[in-house]
C-alpha cells in the first residue's frame, strides 16, 4: 500500500521527485502527459531534471543520507525563482506566491519555504532503498520512516538482512 501524498504545495514536490522510476528506467519527463503535468515543456526538461534531482538529494538529507549524486545546490537553483509577497488590501496578510504561475522553480520554491516554515519540508523524505529513491511524505510519529513502502520497499530490506543474518551463522 502506498503512503498518502504530501500535504499542501508539498505534493507538488513530491510528484516532481517521483517523475522518475528507477526500477522500471522510465521518466514522466519524457513524455508530453508528464510534463503538462508539471506544466513544464519539452525545452525546460534538463532544467527540471536538475531541480528534481537536486529536490531528491535534500530529501535524502532529511533521512540522513548523503546525496546521491552530485547535484547543484537546491539552494542555488531556487534563488533563481521569481517570488513575490503578495498583500490582501482587505486585511493587510501576506504570503509568498510565485512571480509567475509559469515557473515551475517558483512553485517549487514557495512549497519548500511553506514547508519549512511550518515543519512539514523535514518530514519529506526519499526512500532509502537504492533501486527506489521513491519521495514519500513521513507521517510516523517519530519522524523516522525509511521506506516508501513498508510492504514493497521495508520487506525487501528486512529480508535482505535477513539473509544476510542466515548467510553469517
Amino acid at each position: 500500500m502506498a503512503r498518502p501524498s504530501a500535504p499542501g504545495p508539498l505534493a507538488l514536490v513530491q510528484a516532481l521527485v517521483n517523475t522518475v522510476d528507477l526500477e522500471e528506467g522510465t521518466d514522466t519527463l519524457d513524455t508530453a502527459e508528464g510534463r503538462a503535468a508539471l506544466g513544464v515543456d519539452r525545452a525546460e526538461v534538463a532544467a527540471v531534471r536538475e531541480l528534481r534531482e537536486s529536490l531528491r538529494a535534500a530529501c535524502l538529507a532529511h533521512a540522513g543520507h548523503p546525496p546521491h549524486a552530485d547535484v547543484p545546490a537546491l539552494g542555488d537553483l531556487l534563488a533563481r525563482a521569481p517570488l513575490l509577497t503578495a498583500v490582501d488590501p482587505a486585511d493587510g496578510s501576506a504570503r509568498i506566491v510565485p512571480a509567475g504561475p509559469d515557473s515551475l522553480a517558483a512553485r517549487v520554491a514557495v512549497a519548500v519555504a511553506l514547508g519549512s516554515m511550518d515543519g512539514t519540508w523535514q518530514r519529506l523524505k526519499v526512500c532509502e532503498d537504492e533501486t527506489c529513491r521513491w519521495a514519500y511524505y513521513d507521517r510516523s510519529p517519530a519522524g523516522r520512516g525509511r521506506w516508501c513502502s513498508m510492504e514493497v520497499c521495508g520487506a525487501r530490506a528486512k529480508m535482505r538482512a535477513y539473509r544476510a543474518r542466515r548467510a553469517g551463522e
